[in-house]
């Protein structure tokens, strides 16, 4: 058999899938498609639904085309709001005026996961709300607390009716004057409950002990930049899916007080594919977003560990745009099985340098290049020699001024 290496640029242009035009009056620039060098211009909000996938390997470009259409989205009025765990989103933030909340055991930033959403009318009776409120708390303490019985999951879902009704919140409240409760209220109420004393020892790693900087406090942060990035980098590993679960929370109630144009981006979001009770949380949000004018792109390079749950694969389906680059040869069989991608596809992804790919929008899809102006390029950049030279131009640029 005789083989050669072939760039990908030729490939691209020797095979008839790539022929989709993904031109459209409105939206933002993804791209080139290198079949015929039209632009990628679309508007996610267009589409059935305004979710996305990015699927890549590391180095493939996935955080500097989602910065490019951050960038882009901004520009268009959109706001923007970004899970960043390794804070990579830092320098765009910084540059556009955003908001950058870091999130660690000792940070003064708190997300409080017991909060309620504001309702913008009585479309949603309050026990509903409540109902709703007690399943995602739920599935959150069944993370932290590891495996539970069914007579404990039973405890636990009465233990948390009773902490919202402690602090008066009851079907006949009025949301927007109530506080919610904190993890030490339920302890409390715990503590008073037969047969919940395991429980309880559990919880109190989370109120007294190592991790009681995490979830025991009201919320303090708020969301009223255009730009606002959630950075989990200084959490240790088992905290990670536990902090973006919350976080994630507290920015579905904000989405669901107020109907706005908004961009959700979940980076690495196969943290949250580990568990069924995140994965399940993260496919429902995807499921119910484009009735409140959110859009959410899942971010990952373990394409793997992401579609082997029912509920990544789930994710995709329910996602009308989707971005592949350059993949693993571990992963691309799997990644063709799911996309019903072509041989010729499949041998594209493998051979794609950073920044190409294929790009799916709907049922037509085109070989894409992702391009960048200079001065979008200065602030997008993931390059660690780009980003020193730009933090030593601009330590320099205020020493002069001082």
């Amino acid at each position: 058999m005789i083989a050669y290496n072939m760039n990908s640029s030729p490939i691209a242009a020797s095979f008839p899938f790539i022929s989709a035009e993904l031109t459209s009056d409105n939206g933002i620039l993804y791209g080139i498609n290198r079949h015929n060098n039209s632009l990628i211009l679309f508007d996610r909000f267009s589409m059935q639904n305004a979710n996305m996938v990015v699927f890549a390997t590391s180095g493939a470009g996935k955080s500097y085309a989602i910065k490019l259409e951050i960038l882009r989205s901004l520009m268009m009025g959109v706001d923007v709001i970004v899970i960043d765990p390794e804070m990579e989103y830092k320098h765009l933030s910084d540059a556009v005026g955003g908001t950058y909340i870091n999130i660690s055991l000792s940070s003064e930033s708190k997300v409080n996961p017991f909060d309620l959403p504001r309702p913008m009318s009585q479309e949603v009776p309050v026990d509903d709300i409540i109902r709703s409120a007690v399943i995602t708390v739920k599935g959150l303490l069944r993370i932290m607390l590891g495996g539970i019985t069914t007579e404990q999951d039973s405890i636990i879902d009465r233990a948390l009716i009773e902490t919202y009704a402690k602090k008066d919140i009851t079907p006949d409240a009025d949301l927007n004057t109530v506080q919610p409760p904190i993890m030490q209220d339920l302890q409390e109420v715990l503590e008073g409950m037969e047969g919940s004393s395991e429980l309880v020892l559990k919880l109190q790693k989370y109120t007294e002990g190592t991790f009681s900087g995490l979830f025991n406090s009201p919320t303090n942060v708020e969301m009223k930049n255009q730009l606002v990035v959630y950075s989990v980098r200084d959490l240790e590993d088992e905290l990670r899916p536990l902090a973006i679960y919350a976080i994630i929370n507290y920015i579905w109630n904000v989405v669901r007080s107020e109907r706005k144009k908004r961009i959700l981006i979940i980076d690495e979001a196969w943290w949250l594919m580990q568990n069924e009770d995140s994965a399940r949380f993260i496919f429902a949000l995807v499921k119910r977003c484009r009735k409140y004018y959110l859009g959410v792109t899942t971010i990952t390079q373990d394409v793997n560990d992401f579609l082997r749950s029912q509920y990544g694969q789930a994710i995709v389906t329910n996602s009308a745009l989707q971005l592949l680059l350059r993949q693993s040869p571990a992963a691309v069989d799997n990644v063709q099985k799911v996309f019903m991608l072509t041989d010729s596809e499949k041998y594209l992804l493998l051979e794609s340098g950073p920044g190409e790919g294929i790009f799916f929008a709907g049922l037509k899809h085109a070989a894409i290049k992702v391009v960048a102006s200079y001065t979008e390029d200065q602030l997008v950049t993931t390059n660690p020699q780009q980003l020193l030279e730009i933090e030593r131009a601009k330590q320099e640029f205020e020493n002069q001024t001082k």
